[in-house]
């Protein structure tokens, strides 16, 4: 009967489980075809899964197949309908992308989406597809799609370390989990090597550079490890998930987990010693856990203080850790190991006192035999267990011990008093009672003092009970001889029913005070959360945070906050005793340190990181009443979530400050480029006419006097220069408004540096220019004024911040994937620490300068750079001077159509011409 009960399903567990049921049933199925990396072949399997499912008479429709140039892949798109893509203009390219507006109007059955990660086009409803599919899923179409192992948002680090390539295009790993169905797609690593040797992976070019790269053996066989592994973890969630949702309570022996008892004993870290040694011999996850009964709760105070000790040193080997209640301790690890499906449980062995007493290893034995018991050999040197050190603080717990022994004696004491008290209140109601009633009364006691007092004190009174209802009671009256052989069997029944009675009464008054316990902390920690919520102030966090770990765990905290360098800053309430120097080292490694640590165990404080998902918001330093509690798994556990809560709610107050100076900047800049536009267009007119007006003047009849004429070209050079600044504002106002449109062509580079070196040949008339180009350049896409005008200002700036007779050298060279263009010098160098700066606007290279300008070439240059897909940066050259560096992507040139040369000499084609003049 007892194993009926405990079969019983949890009832919040079947309400999410229903409420759960209730969401997917108007959502889309989503199954995602895994696999370890591009060419195992995720998209043929789903295509082909695709095409069984048309021939059963389901609705297929591909929305988007990437076939990577793949032949094999290509031909099973054949057969299906296929959803046209959307075209985005985007900088006067025109890409391609997923519908979804066209997806949901269709509604298809079933929607192929392949790359889920992919990240869309700007333009699009969504930036990435995962979010188009999830869309698609809550209108209730069904998706398959596909997913490599490296795109997985928490193994991104990982798979960065082993390949060295950071992948950018990630998606949630909820996304994975919470998925219908996962299919693993797996290929040894030989196959997929030979399959990319054939081009079936990549074609010829691209995948040569992908076997010098990504393809590399040893990273294909890492990345198959992870995929195998994730798809694991996978399963071992769907077989929870499962047991959950039919109540299953035994074990399945699916997984090689161990969960390890610790106990009160003194070789109990020998048992955690041997139990991580056999995890990692296992490869397998650990869990310690301590039952704490009634019985164990009234330990001496240097017992439990070894007990959480035994907790701390599992957690540091690597286990996770728990405190659990319970009555009967073999009971409470088998329902414990049913629940999490753990299949062996690792304990110490130990002899019984007696022999008629059973073992926890035979009761588990009979309670559990389908698990498996792993009993851990006692230590040789028995003496080094027994004698264990004495520490600083091992005198207060002699204390607490000697405390704990008179509070003990009392209770008993008054357990005792408490029997006299009824047999005083009964003595007068003998007469109007009879005997069984008074019986009643000595029952009634025994009730309340298990409820006072606890189980021991319980049995004394039930004893003295027995006693005094025999000597007072019982005729004859004032003698334990008894006349009746039937008050015998009275006095056994009111000694089982009072014993059984307190043994219950005090395990129910134990579980009160547990779930008291845990009703205060889940209350502490709603209000707290509650609280943060609403906050819109680091100030307010910090009061908060203080008074809630005063009220809660009965200690000062004090809460450190970084400057914009990373230092944290003392406040002015902070207590006496803190050490900056550890809190600083807690910050910068985002470890914990202090108290029940390995770093510096000795401080009065415990310092705690605030680990927020973006990056670590400041630290906690607590100063705690008694140092014992912070072992307590359960107190530090409450302790990680308050933790957790503050560096969330300062994060959201960091983001908060963020975003209202985002605003801000992004109105003053609104509000500055229609000034710049305005201003610029209104004085570009007249200065339009002074240019012309200084020029006719100096051409003028009768000709001007040589002052006159000095005057006039004066006035002529300066009317140009500020006709070259309007003209600046001008332009950086319209790229900043998005109104500049790229003419982009395919053309010679060399060209361009030509006309830009002609253009700028009056600033450059005092320096010494050189170029180098490199032989084999070809043609580039972009737009040939815009890239002058870039070349152009990057000549004049280094014409105005070196001296007259300085070596300028403009070098345009080929990389990988770009074309690379530098203009550097030997004059004096860019300031230190400006390099980045020189390119915000109205920022020049000196404060104080006679140089004219208003500081925003570069900032045009970079503009420029920027919306050709390429990238700009400045630098100090090998010669001593400022070093401009722009790179532009180089992309595919069209092919050339053949040329017939019979043919066009035949129909007197500009060949012949072109001829003529190469011959000139």
């Amino acid at each position: 009967m007892g194993n009926n009960i405990d079969q019983r399903p949890d009832p919040d567990v079947l309400l999410a489980h229903v409420q759960a049921q209730e969401r997917r049933a108007t959502r889309g199925k989503l199954r995602i075809y895994f696999g370890a990396s591009a060419g195992v072949g995720k998209t043929y399997a789903m295509l082909s899964a695709a095409h069984k499912l048309l021939k059963n008479g389901e609705a297929v429709l591909v929305g988007v197949i990437e076939t990577h140039g793949r032949d094999e892949t290509a031909a099973l798109v054949d057969g299906l309908e296929v959803l046209p893509l959307k075209t985005i203009n985007y900088r006067d390219k025109t890409l391609y992308e997923f519908d979804i507006d066209a997806a949901l109007e269709r509604r298809p059955e079933l929607i192929l989406i392949d790359e889920l990660a992919h990240s869309n086009a700007p333009g699009s409803r969504h930036p990435k597809r995962w979010q188009d599919v999830e869309e698609l899923l809550d209108a209730g179409i069904d998706v398959f799609t596909t997913v490599n192992v490296q795109h997985l948002e928490s193994l991104t680090d990982v798979v960065g370390g082993i390949t060295g390539i950071r992948v950018a295009e990630t998606l949630p790993d909820t996304i994975f989990d919470e998925a219908d169905e996962v299919v693993l797609v797996d290929i040894p690593a030989d196959e997929l090597l030979a399959r990319l040797k054939t081009g079936r992976v990549y074609k010829a070019q691209q995948a040569e550079r992908a076997a010098k790269n990504f393809f590399r053996k040893g990273n294909l066989i890492a990345l198959r490890e992870l995929a195998l592994r994730r798809t694991a973890d996978r399963v071992e969630d769907d077989v929870q998930a499962y047991r959950v949702e039919k109540s299953i309570n035994t074990v399945w022996k699916t997984d090689a987990a161990l969960l390890v008892c610790v106990g009160p004993q003194a070789n109990a870290d020998h048992v955690v010693r041997s139990a991580a040694r056999l995890s990692k011999q296992m490869n397998a996850e650990w869990q310690a856990i301590y039952i704490e009964t009634p019985t164990l709760q009234k330990l001496p105070a240097s017992a439990r203080e070894r007990i959480l000790k035994n907790l701390k040193l599992a957690q540091d080997l690597g286990a996770k850790t728990a405190v659990l209640t319970g009555n009967d301790i073999a009971q409470t690890i088998v329902d414990y190991a049913n629940q999490y499906n753990f299949s062996r449980i690792v304990i110490g062995r130990r002899k019984a006192v007696f022999n008629w007493r059973t073992t926890l290893a035979q009761r588990l034995a009979a309670r559990a035999h389908n698990l498996d018991l792993i009993e851990i050999g006692g230590e040789s040197n028995h003496f080094e267990i027994n004698q264990e050190p004495r520490s600083f603080d091992q005198k207060p717990a002699v204390i607490d011990g000697a405390n704990l022994g008179k509070r003990r004696v009392l209770r008993y004491v008054y357990a005792g008093l408490a029997s006299v008290l009824t047999v005083i209140i009964a003595t007068p109601l003998l007469a109007v009672f009879n005997l069984v009633n008074i019986a009643m009364l000595f029952l009634l006691t025994v009730v309340l003092v298990a409820v006072r007092f606890g189980r021991g004190p319980s049995v004394l009174a039930t004893v003295v009970g027995v006693l005094a209802f025999d000597f007072f009671f019982v005729p004859p009256r004032f003698s334990f001889a008894v006349s009746d052989l039937q008050y015998v069997m009275t006095f056994g029944v009111m000694l089982a029913v009072g014993l059984i009675t307190g043994h219950l009464t005090a395990g129910l008054r134990y579980q009160a005070k547990v779930a008291s316990h845990r009703e205060s902390r889940s209350l502490a920690l709603y209000e707290f959360a509650r609280d943060l919520s609403g906050f819109l102030q680091s100030e307010q966090i910090i009061e908060a945070t203080q008074t809630a770990i005063q009220t809660t765990f009965r200690a000062k905290a004090t809460l450190l906050l970084p400057d914009d360098e990373g230092r944290l800053q003392l406040p002015e309430s902070a207590a006496i005793g803190l050490d900056m120097g550890i809190a600083q080292w807690a910050f910068d490694k985002v470890e914990v340190a202090g108290i029940s640590t390995d770093t510096l165990p000795s401080s009065p404080y415990f310092y705690l990181p605030l680990v927020a998902p973006m990056r670590t918001r400041g630290l906690l330093a607590i100063a705690p009443e008694n140092r014992s509690w912070i072992l307590i798994p359960e107190q530090r556990q409450q302790l990680d979530t308050f933790a957790a809560l503050v560096a969330i709610a300062l994060e959201r107050v960091h983001y908060i400050e963020v975003a209202q100076g985002a605003l801000l900047h992004m109105e003053s800049e609104r509000l500055r480029n229609s000034l710049l536009a305005a201003l610029s267009h209104d004085l570009r007119t007249p200065l339009t006419s002074i240019v012309g007006i200084s020029e006719a003047l100096t051409t003028s009849k009768p000709e001007l006097s040589q002052k006159q004429q000095v005057m006039t070209q004066a006035l002529h050079a300066e009317a140009l220069r500020m006709s070259a600044l309007v003209a600046n504002l001008l332009d950086m106002a319209r790229i900043q408004s998005g109104e500049v449109k790229l003419d982009l062509q395919w053309q010679a580079f060399e060209e361009v540096v030509g006309s830009a070196i002609r253009i700028s040949a009056p600033q450059l008339r005092e320096h010494q220019v050189q170029t180098q180009l490199a032989s084999d350049l070809p043609l580039v896409n972009f737009d040939a004024v815009l890239i002058e005008r870039v070349l152009c200002n990057l000549l004049e700036n280094a014409a105005k911040y070196t001296p007259e007779g300085s070596r300028i050298t403009l070098s345009v060279n080929l990389l990988e994937s770009d074309l690379q263009v530098m203009v550097y010098d030997n004059g004096p160098g860019l300031p230190v620490g400006k390099e980045e700066a020189i390119f915000e606007k109205f920022t020049r290279g000196e404060r104080e300068s006679s140089k004219p300008g208003v500081g925003l070439g570069l900032a045009i240059c970079r503009a420029i750079v920027e919306a050709h897909h390429g990238r700009i940066r400045a630098a100090n050259s090998p010669d001593g001077g400022a070093c401009i560096t722009f790179t532009l992507p180089l992309g595919m040139p069209p092919k050339m159509p053949e040329f017939d040369a019979t043919n066009a000499i035949h129909e007197g084609s500009p060949v012949i011409t072109h001829a003529k003049r190469q011959e000139q």
